[in-house]
């Protein structure tokens, strides 16, 4: 098929305008937290695949850490495993954990790793148990009880915070060419796994590995004002201000305090995207507009 004159011209349009920001990204690092409806929609699945795959063939080293939480509790539900949360988190006993680690390091590990192949690339999946690579600890938080007129330490099993990184792992994968599909299970000193929130993996990886940027993949535009409209541009100064002011609130607070803590140690940007769109990482890499919320340090 032919295409005709304008429809050439927007393809060149595209191209000449990702140029630069292949240029300037060619050998950086990308850590991309991968989960939300793209990951549970076909056409979603196969534009991040495809668009992960781009990212590698002009040299740009993206990381994928993803998570899988509809997932888990698809199976829970399943085998008759009743779920409760608290404080929007998991309670994760002995069981609960063995399903974490058989859908998270096995199901949809797997399901990336051959997805992103299939498109052209060479993906490795593993989990943060592989090669020790993600040390953590118990995650544990106070609960007020007021009949007690006092806080409880509140168990909620084995959901685990990250103590370090050990980086060796990925590094040899990238320096092998390799795209490395990351799990957020992590392993303790006594050998006991651990479930981790997939933002706070992606978080430290972006961290330990000085990553160019960090993207989080939401199921919303980005950070939006009072107003609705899309907030972009931000230094840590003025994210600090809106949660101050209480525009940033809910389930978007831990992802900004996730991406303010990379920003303030040393990675460049990190992005809040809408993975609803498809082509989400690639626009938001490629293109002069981006299709999120973009924080940097203190500017």
């Amino acid at each position: 098929m032919t295409l005709d004159a304008k429809s050439a011209m927007n393809v060149a349009h595209v191209l000449t305008e990702a140029l630069p920001y292949i240029q300037r990204f060619a050998g950086k690092t990308i850590v991309i937290k991968y989960g939300g409806n793209a990951m549970v929609d076909d056409d979603l699945k196969n534009s991040f695949a495809r668009d992960i795959v781009l990212m590698k063939t002009v040299g740009i080293n993206p990381v994928v850490v993803h998570g899988g939480g509809p997932q888990i509790g698809n199976l829970l539900e399943r085998i008759g495993k009743k779920t409760e949360f608290v404080n929007g988190m998991r309670v994760t006993d002995s069981e609960t954990m063995d399903v974490v680690e058989m859908v998270l390091g096995g199901l949809v590990n797997k399901d990336i790793v051959n997805l992103i192949n299939q498109k052209g690339g060479s993906a490795i999946g593993l989990t943060g148990k592989d090669g020790a690579m993600i040390r953590a600890h118990k995650l544990t938080f106070e609960k007020n009880a007021p009949e007690m007129n006092a806080s409880e330490i509140v168990d909620i099993g084995h959901v685990g915070e990250v103590t370090s990184i050990d980086p060796s792992v990925v590094d040899m994968l990238v320096g092998g060419n390799f795209i490395p599909v990351i799990a957020p299970i992590g392993v303790g000193v006594d050998g006991q796994s651990y479930n981790i929130n997939a933002d706070l993996v992606a978080g430290k990886l972006a961290e330990t590995l000085q990553a160019e940027k960090l993207i989080l993949l939401t199921n919303t535009a980005g950070l939006l004002d009072k107003k609705g409209e899309l907030l972009t541009g931000l230094g840590t100064n003025r994210v600090n201000d809106l949660i101050a002011d209480g525009t940033i609130y809910g389930g978007m607070l831990p992802k900004i305090r996730c991406a303010l803590e990379a920003v303030q140690a040393g990675v460049s940007t990190a992005h809040i995207i809408d993975g609803r769109v498809q082509h989400a990482v690639m626009l938001e890499i490629f293109t002069d507009d981006g299709v999120g919320t973009l924080i940097r340090s203190h500017r």
